[in-house]
């Protein structure tokens, strides 16, 4: 049986029309969807959390997350939603004069904020919620290890991963689009999202649910005290976790995706299939 798919050339066609879609989006609208991206990408990074919290070996721990976490793109394509990394592809429908980088700029902000307040409602509903408890508390302990490690990150560092991951997710959309049927569209998605958690690689969106759920474990001494027991995290570094030390990993971070979205994989897939090349 022939299975029919989209071709390179109709997978970016599809992307062009899809960002001036997005672009021109009511602001209430893009507000929502933003929202719901954030929702999603975060309770993919939630759960993943929850499974490898206690799984010693890193190289196990990381297959099972990458098994988990592609729910939150998966859900995001499927259903509806404004994600800042995917939204990197939208420079091509400005690059065919279809949108106004006025308006593409004006998305990216617009997601970007909105995405970080839809990571932080989970954030406030994990922490309440008491998922956190797993394993006597280590689920905490493991949650203010994870946040600190990223809260850390050295910049070039972070430049780098968040280029690697948002080239991985870009990709994972751009598969997602060469299928016309469901079942494609989640080995699509699964399989890109899969590597970048394996990888280790920064997505600053699920950053946002990493690093602040990692300061509220903070407040729970329970938690400190099984994160300096197992990690040796000291009381110096629980204090240096604050709001403003998450924006050491999201900037560089967030501008590593940008690169690795918009660049490495939006304009050069947007060149190759609509200029004219030279035998």
């Amino acid at each position: 049986m022939k299975v029919e798919h989209n071709a390179p050339v109709e997978i970016i066609q599809g992307h062009i029309e899809s960002g001036t879609t997005k672009g021109n989006l009511p602001l209430g609208k893009m507000i929502l969807l933003g929202i719901m991206a954030g929702v999603f990408i975060s309770l993919g990074a939630a759960t993943s959390n929850t499974a490898v919290h206690d799984i010693a070996n890193v190289g196990i721990a990381r297959v099972v997350a990458g098994v988990i976490f592609p729910v939150g793109l998966i859900m995001i394509v499927l259903c509806g939603g404004e994600l800042f990394t995917g939204n990197s592809l939208m420079v091509m429908s400005a690059l065919d004069k279809k949108l106004s980088w006025r308006k593409l700029i004006k998305n990216y902000f617009v997601v970007y904020l909105s995405n970080m307040a839809g990571a932080l409602i989970i954030d406030v509903l994990v922490y309440f919620s008491g998922n956190l408890n797993y394993t006597d508390g280590t689920l905490g302990a493991y949650t203010i290890k994870v946040a600190l490690t990223k809260m850390s990150v050295d910049p070039v560092a972070g430049v780098c991963s968040g280029i690697l991951c948002n080239i991985l997710v870009c990709m994972a959309i751009m598969v997602a689009g060469a299928s016309r049927d469901m079942i494609g569209k989640l080995f699509g998605i699964f399989f890109p999202i899969f590597a970048f958690v394996v990888g280790g690689f920064e997505h600053c969106v699920a950053n946002m649910y990493y690093m602040p759920t990692g300061i509220l474990a903070t407040m729970n001494e329970k938690y400190v005290q099984k994160a300096q027991e197992l990690y040796g995290i000291t009381a110096e570094q629980i204090a240096g976790m604050t709001p403003l030390a998450m924006f050491n990993n999201l900037i560089p971070v967030t501008i590593g995706n940008l690169i690795g979205g918009a660049l490495a994989v939006g304009v050069v897939y947007y060149v190759i299939h609509t200029r004219e090349w030279k035998r």
